[in-house]
């Protein structure tokens, strides 16, 4: 079985830094900044999404470029200003690397997902990473998730899929793999629960345990 973890929101608070460089390339390019709160909400579906929504433009429109590119700057540079740990990931992590392949699949552009990585101390748990940019198509789309799968030797069916997003709960289910839904970091529990994942938990903390669950299923049902 493969664990396959989003990063922000499931294993990291990254919310108050990705504000600062949403209003940041906002501000840089003469719009007023917006609450903590409605930035947050556009975040899930990479950056290029959360600018066109912050900036009221379409993703396709040449006039997002200076916006976006303000973003990924200056989002390169403050990416671990006060990102930190979600309570218990570490733990998690650990119980669970002791027996189980883990890899990350998240839409955050390559460069920021390392330096996060990086300075939490993170990287070294994942066998494999997918980041935003890395293939074609961005969660919910299946091909991230199918693409770590592949490269891994792991069929769809024998992977999980744990995120805090609707996205991630929709990618998992159109490449036939399992979900399991975190709530209470930044997507509502409400988007969660429409998204109907396999399982939902309030923390992150409950996973080995859910897993474990899981994999004694499949032991006896075999």
């Amino acid at each position: 079985m493969l664990i396959v973890f989003d990063l922000d929101g499931t294993l990291v608070d990254s919310r108050a830094d990705i504000v600062c460089a949403t209003n940041h390339a906002l501000l840089e390019h003469g719009r007023p900044g917006l609450p903590d709160e409605l930035v947050t909400s556009f975040i899930g579906d990479g950056a290029r999404t959360l600018m066109a929504r912050a900036a009221g433009l379409r993703e396709d429109d040449a006039r997002l470029e200076p916006f976006l590119q303000a973003f990924l700057d200056y989002y390169a540079a403050h990416a671990v200003v006060h990102t930190t740990l979600v309570p218990g990931a570490i733990a998690v992590l650990d119980t669970l690397a002791a027996g189980l392949p883990l890899a990350l699949c998240t839409n955050k552009p390559r460069q920021t997902t390392l330096r996060v990585l990086d300075a939490l101390g993170l990287r070294g748990y994942f066998a494999a990473l997918s980041a935003g940019g890395d293939q074609a198509q961005k969660k919910p789309d299946p091909e991230p998730l199918l693409a770590l799968g592949e490269r891994l030797g792991f069929a769809p069916g024998d992977m999980v899929l744990v995120g805090d997003g609707p996205q991630d709960i929709e990618c998992a289910r159109r490449a036939g793999a399992r979900s399991v839904g975190v709530a209470g970091n930044i997507a509502p529990r409400a988007l969660l629960e429409r998204a109907r994942p396999d399982a939902l938990l309030e923390e992150i903390r409950a996973l080995p345990g859910l897993l474990h669950r899981w994999r004694n299923v499949h032991a006896t049902s075999r």
